[in-house]
């Protein structure tokens, strides 16, 4: 009999290919060390952009996590329609989707959403549309600590700006929002003083701000690789989310967070166009593909160099191309799992090597 490895399956005659797997007791487990590093649930605020899908949400509901971070509107409904009780839409709206932001809170009363402001137009924006529906809107000031894709940097004008947000009588100021993804150091000792260096202007806004008497509730902070730096912090949020299913990128990277890969891709050799060839239905549309080659790690004994891909194809050099024919299956994790979940409106769940159903990935529209 065959020794399965924990990722194949024993039945893949009904499976269609590119199809992505997951595995709920990994997922079970990679939620308990999330809550195991934060200690808290009530510390926890995850991110939902990696997964997408309520029944995700769910595993965490029930280990007590009841705040969510989260970057869309579909995200942000699909939180409030899981019972989420606290939910941070972490993209600032503007225009059309303020509006729709405003929606969610009318629509969902038992859920407290909040949002982001970085700059004066906004807020001008926000107090107009508060006064127009006449509702209180919770609110963060997203602050910029070296990322530079969102935010006020931590210096006067936000200062000031945090204190323009606090005199607005429909505007609810929560604290401050901080995310530093732009760290990327693997080393855990030199990674935490590099976030203890970019988070110390904060610490400096936040004391600022309160020996002038304006309140700084709470700080959300970080993402996946520094939420065990910032649980030394006292009153901060921590907002991991890829550690629910994991990726190569991250398990490569960061040998110190010790999560299990819980979704894998699975795909088919479909050709073999040229001698050492071998050639994947595995394209752009099927896996993230925003970084340079490799896009996955092959699971088990390949030696398979990833050459080229397109829509549809991911081509690999193979030196032992003729131990493979078309048809064959093969596993792998994406490096980066995010924007691979949301290529799928569905995914398959898999216990003792063997398809036991469907999750749908609700959020992945906008």
């Amino acid at each position: 009999m065959k020794d399965y490895h924990w990722y194949e399956l024993t039945e893949t005659n009904m499976v269609s290919s590119p199809a992505l797997l997951v595995y709920p007791q990994r997922i079970q487990h990679n939620a308990e060390l999330m809550l195991q590093i934060a200690k808290d649930p009530d510390r926890l605020r995850p991110h939902i952009k990696t997964h997408k899908m309520a029944e995700i949400i769910q595993i965490q509901l029930q280990l007590g996590i009841l705040k969510f971070k989260c970057a869309t509107l579909a995200e942000a409904e699909l939180l409030a329609q899981s019972a989420a009780v606290d939910v941070l839409l972490a993209m600032q709206p503007v225009s059309v989707h303020l509006g729709n932001f405003t929606h969610l809170i009318e629509t969902y009363p038992k859920t407290k959403f909040s949002t982001l402001i970085d700059n004066d137009q906004s807020l001008t924006e926000f107090k107009e549309v508060a006064l127009a529906k006449n509702l209180i809107i919770d609110v963060w000031l997203d602050i910029n600590n070296g990322m530079n894709r969102t935010g006020i940097k931590p210096d006067k004008a936000a200062e000031t700006l945090y204190k323009s947000i606090h005199r607005e009588p429909l505007l609810n100021l929560k604290g401050l929002h901080v995310y530093d993804g732009h760290i990327h150091t693997s080393d855990p000792d030199e990674r935490a003083i590099e976030c203890d260096t970019d988070f110390k202007p904060v610490i400096e806004l936040k004391t600022a701000l309160e020996s002038e008497g304006y309140p700084v509730p709470t700080i959300v902070a970080g993402g996946t690789p520094t939420f065990p730096i910032h649980k030394k912090r006292k009153r901060v949020e921590l907002s991991p989310g890829t550690p629910l299913l994991w990726d190569e990128g991250y398990g490569s990277q960061y040998k110190d967070l010790e999560f299990l890969p819980a979704a894998v891709l699975l795909t088919r050799i479909i050709s073999k166009p040229d001698k050492d060839l071998l050639c994947f239905d595995l394209g752009h549309k099927s896996v993230a593909s925003e970084m340079k080659l490799p896009r996955v790690k092959f699971l088990g004994d390949h030696d398979f160099e990833q050459i080229s891909q397109s829509e549809e194809h991911l081509v690999v050099k193979c030196n032992k191309s003729d131990a493979y024919k078309v048809g064959d299956i093969c596993y792998a994790i994406p490096i980066h799992i995010c924007p691979t979940v949301s290529k799928y409106p569905r995914v398959h769940t898999v216990e003792d090597q063997k398809v036991t159903g469907f999750w749908s990935v609700s959020a992945r529209d906008h």
